[in-house]
């Protein structure tokens, strides 16, 4: 079978599955580092994280691992791939309340890489709403 879509497709589709993967794995590796490191070990390198109650901290972590899960699993599966661009957009939800945190804090210093990880992800809401969506089995 030929593939018929355009080149500039065919490269922001390979752009959307790195960025997707990239940010999947971010994401499930910050939420099971937050499930697995005991809360002294995690405010050592991160003080707010010591600062806040446990149940915040645990349900930034859960959070984490499904809006991970989310960008990559319904596409690869290719079941409900729909549901990629709600976790994108739930993603970048979740990346602006940490902005805002972390700007209440003081600490925009740490807003940077919440900054990047929200247009990464609005990219990839925005391309598989429109650009390249992944059809259904």
């Amino acid at each position: 079978m030929t593939d018929t879509r355009s080149s500039s497709t065919k490269r922001i589709d390979v752009a959307l599955w790195c960025v997707q993967s990239l940010l999947a794995v971010t994401l499930v590796g910050t939420g099971v580092w937050k499930l697995s490191t005991p809360i002294a070990s995690l405010a050592a390198k991160m003080p707010w994280m010591g600062q806040v109650s446990p149940t915040f901290l645990y349900a930034t972590a859960v959070l984490d691992l499904l809006a991970g899960a989310g960008l990559l699993l319904p596409s690869l599966t290719r079941i409900a791939p729909r549901l990629t661009v709600w976790a994108a957009l739930g993603c970048v939800a979740l990346m602006v309340g940490a902005v805002v945190f972390h700007g209440q804090r003081g600490e925009w210093s740490s807003t940077p890489f919440n900054v990047v990880m929200a247009a990464l992800a609005a990219f990839v809401a925005w391309g598989r709403a429109r650009r390249v969506p992944i059809a259904p089995r």
